[in-house]
């Protein structure tokens, strides 16, 4: 595979086993942390789902930004990258950390199961920041050290989301579908958000040049 295909194909490869990792920590600290009352549990989800955001719209724009605009000021539309920045981090880690948690909390029958859309709940909170994270792209682009906390921030999130759903009764099958969601909930969406989906706005040749 050559050019944006072979290129996206490469960067899940990569991902995969560092979101195996972090599917890992997220068992373990279910474990230790499975009794936690809903109204904790939450108050923890929106302090990783805020982070989460910001280092997914760090991501998503300085992607596009180093492929498509290079290194020189002034050729990236600010306002091309405000929307890739803000689309990629919010609506898929939306999708991440809430929606397909809650299909798992649903298909494993929680007791507490509920949709948190963090930028309808917290509209005030979640859009600042995803804008801030665009903002830093703008100025600073990096992908590498923020895409690693992003994959860690994502899988907690989503775990403390669980966490609220559970009502503290998890057997060790329910641990072991859990890990498969946790997976699944970070590796796609985040991969997608963080490398997909700017690349769509990329041409081939551009992604090749900065190979």
């Amino acid at each position: 595979m050559k050019g944006k295909t072979g290129h996206i194909y490469r960067e899940l490869k990569s991902h995969a086993p560092f979101t195996i990792f972090g599917a890992i920590t997220g068992i373990v600290i279910l474990i230790f942390f499975r009794k936690l009352s809903p109204r904790i549990s939450e108050n923890i989800f929106y302090t990783l789902h805020p982070i989460h955001v910001v280092l997914s719209a760090l991501v998503t724009a300085s992607m596009y930004e180093l492929h498509k605009c290079g290194r020189i000021k002034g050729k990236c539309n600010l306002w091309m990258l405000l929307v890739i920045g803000y689309v990629g981090s919010v609506g898929i880690a939306t999708m991440s950390d809430s929606l397909i948690p809650y299909l798992g909390e649903v298909l494993l029958g929680m007791p507490n199961r509920s949709i948190h859309i963090g930028f309808i709940e917290k509209w005030w909170l979640i859009n600042p920041l995803a804008i801030m994270g665009v903002a830093i792209a703008y100025f600073m682009p990096a992908t590498k050290i923020p895409h690693s906390g992003h994959v860690l921030l994502s899988t907690w999130a989503s775990l403390f989301h669980i966490i609220m759903a559970s009502g503290g009764d998890l057997s060790w099958f329910l641990c072991i579908a859990l890990f498969f969601f946790l997976f699944l909930a970070v590796w796609i969406p985040c991969c997608v958000s963080d490398i997909v989906f700017p690349l769509l706005f990329v041409r081939e040749r551009e992604t090749r040049d900065r190979k």
